[in-house]
């Protein structure tokens, strides 16, 4: 019996320990999904679809590939918002980063008096000592400058070639720049000679690396020129240079080209150097060469600033004055001009000393002939610009100094007899001042007998041959104001002012409109003018009162930017206040919105009958106030 007892108690604890562990079995694989579920509901929402999840009793395993360390860490803080953070075992791996791109290799070596720099980046397996120690080697006098920095990669293929070039090329040139990339490298450097740059192209090409691209870029330094010469004579057999110089090969150009326009014999050349005295010397040498031309025969020499120009003897005077006063005129500011007439053998007719000015019916004022220096010929420039307008008077005359003491006196006594001329001509000489023209004023010529009488004395001989010519009919008479106000209205019945929708800018169809309207106003004169602006109903009373302000005024700067005289006109905007349409319409609104151009009258003022025939019955009742603004109703 008692053994039976003792089996029972046995079977039945063995029994209840069967049952714990299916139990717990059945609790963790409920605990286990319920985290899988929990856990992956949580990254889906997160679109973190990539991580996987298996829960292993109370443990959380994350595996997956995430495509960065930011995407992982985010994974992780999901899952522990969901889970304890020390249940979560951490499997995840990332997407390997692609390599670092190797940086751009690259030095650069300078070379002058004061030694050598080098600055760049450079490939840490490069022997820097080795380089700044030849470098050195070449720099005897001066420490190089070393700004190298280094970075740890791969040496790339051709780098070493051209470092070793480069410094040997540096050896050859001790005024250079030297510029270093794998593969390639770049030569800027200066030579003594043409020679010198020729054999160093050629060596520098011989001792290149195969393969190695070398860009070669050695300049020689032109010559210094000491004085700035240049001398050219034509002479019975023809043109010739005695010496050419030239600053640069486009000047050379064209001081051969002017030489070939007047008989440049064979061929010719000029020095390009350096020692220009001024950046016109082109201009200078061609004006000078041609005007050598015109002689005829003679020389030509330019020395620096300094012109000498010497003609044939026996030229004729005349020529001779006029083209060396045009030539004294055009010439650039530095250069200074002496011109020589050889005397001739036979001095009966050596040309007599005159001054002359002629002044056209357009108003043009021409000086020629001569003068007694530069300061007379400055103040007779003025005082003809002063008389005749700056842009009316051309200067072409030549200094001559044995004139005689009040030669000054009668020269501008002349000009001043000129300027009561509509068209004239004056010349003065040594014995006789003469002024021969016409006058629209009846009594120009008892006025200018007294003026001459009275700057030249009472007894110098001067010579009158003044007509007089009836001045022309006006014409062109200004339209009476009521005029143009209706031939403004008309203008635009056909084409009105318009603008851009809700703004104050006027379109560019209405440009033509306003061309034609400121043509109108150009031969109305001064006359007192308001300038409209009205708007439709549209919107805010307020913001139509200031937009019809702003169109207003627009108007009236588009007028004067036009020239037009705007002194007298005034712009005023009016808003919706005065439609003359219905603003419930489309095409009622399309006609309020509009620009007029009102006269201002006083009230005691009405229509003239010139424009009652133009204009409308409603525009020819309208009134404005008195002081100077309108208050029409529309």
């Amino acid at each position: 019996m008692r053994l039976s007892f003792l089996f029972i108690v046995g079977f039945t604890f063995l029994m209840a320990a069967a049952l714990c562990i299916v139990a717990a079995g059945f609790a963790v694989r409920a605990v286990e999904d319920n985290t899988e579920i929990s856990v992956r509901q949580a990254l889906d929402q997160n679109t973190l679809d990539w991580a996987e999840v298996q829960a292993d009793g109370l443990r959380v395993e994350l595996t997956g590939t995430a495509l960065n360390e930011a995407l992982r860490f985010r994974a992780l803080s999901v899952v522990g918002e969901t889970v304890d953070a020390a249940r979560i075992i951490d499997n995840i791996d990332v997407t390997p980063t692609a390599a670092l791109a190797a940086p751009r290799f690259s030095a650069e070596i300078l070379r002058n008096e004061s030694g050598i720099s080098i600055i760049g980046l450079i490939p840490a397996e490069t022997d820097q000592t080795k380089l700044i120690a030849d470098l050195n080697a070449l720099s005897k006098t001066h420490q190089v400058t070393d700004l190298l920095e280094s970075a740890d990669y791969l040496v790339p293929k051709g780098w070493s070639d051209a470092l070793d070039f480069a410094v040997v090329a540096l050896s050859h040139l001790p005024r250079s720049k030297i510029s270093v990339e794998p593969g390639h490298v770049r030569i800027t450097a200066v030579s003594n000679s043409i020679e010198a740059k020729v054999e160093l192209e050629t060596k520098l090409t011989r001792r290149a690396p195969p393969g190695l691209r070398m860009s070669l870029n050695i300049a020689a330094p032109r010559p210094v020129i000491t004085p700035f010469t240049l001398r050219y004579i034509i002479d019975d057999s023809g043109g010739r240079f005695d010496a050419c110089s030239a600053e640069t090969e486009l000047s050379r150009d064209r001081i051969l080209e002017a030489a070939k326009q007047v008989g440049l014999m064979g061929s010719a050349n000029c020095t390009v150097g350096m020692g220009v005295p001024s950046t016109k010397w082109a201009t200078a040498a061609t004006l000078t060469i041609r005007a050598l031309g015109e002689l005829g025969q003679g020389s030509v020499t330019i020395a620096d600033a300094d012109i000498t120009l010497v003609a044939k003897a026996g030229t004729n005077h005349a020529l001779f004055d006029r083209i060396v006063g045009e030539l004294d005129s055009a010439l650039p500011e530095v250069f200074a001009l002496h011109a020589i007439l050889p005397e001739p053998k036979n001095t009966e007719d050596i040309g007599p000393s005159e001054f002359s000015a002629t002044l056209s019916p357009e108003g043009l004022v021409q000086l020629r002939g001569r003068l007694t220096d530069n300061s007379l010929r400055h103040m007779v420039d003025s005082y003809a610009k002063s008389r005749f307008g700056t842009n009316n008077v051309y200067t072409a005359t030549r200094n001559v100094s044995e004139l005689p003491a009040d030669w000054p006196v009668r020269v501008l006594a002349g000009l001043e007899a000129l300027s009561m001329l509509t068209r004239g001509v004056v010349t003065v000489t040594t014995d006789n001042v003469s002024v021969r023209g016409s006058s629209m004023f009846e009594n120009t010529r008892a006025e200018m007998s007294g003026l001459l009488a009275n700057k030249l004395g009472q007894n110098a001989p001067y010579e009158l041959e003044i007509t007089y010519v009836a001045p022309p009919d006006p014409v062109d008479l200004a339209p009476k104001p009521e005029v143009c106000e209706a031939e403004i209205a008309a203008l635009q019945e056909q084409a009105k002012i318009t603008f851009e929708p809700g703004s104050a800018t006027i379109t560019s169809a209405s440009l033509d409109t306003l061309n034609a309207i400121a043509d109108i106003l150009d031969k109305c004169g001064e006359i007192r003018l308001e300038i409209q602006g009205h708007t439709d109903s549209q919107g805010r009373e307020v913001m139509n009162q200031q937009l019809s302000q702003g169109r207003a005024q627009s108007v009236l700067n588009q007028l004067r930017a036009r020239r037009v005289l705007t002194s007298t006109y005034v712009a005023n905007g009016y808003g919706e206040t005065q439609p003359i349409a219905d603003n419930n319409t489309e095409e009622g609104r399309e006609a309020n919105r509009r620009i007029e151009f009102r006269l201002i009258r006083s009230r005691d003022e009405a229509p003239s009958e010139a424009a009652d025939e133009k204009l409308t019955d409603e525009t020819a009742t309208e009134e404005t106030s008195g002081e100077g603004t309108e208050n029409e109703q529309n």
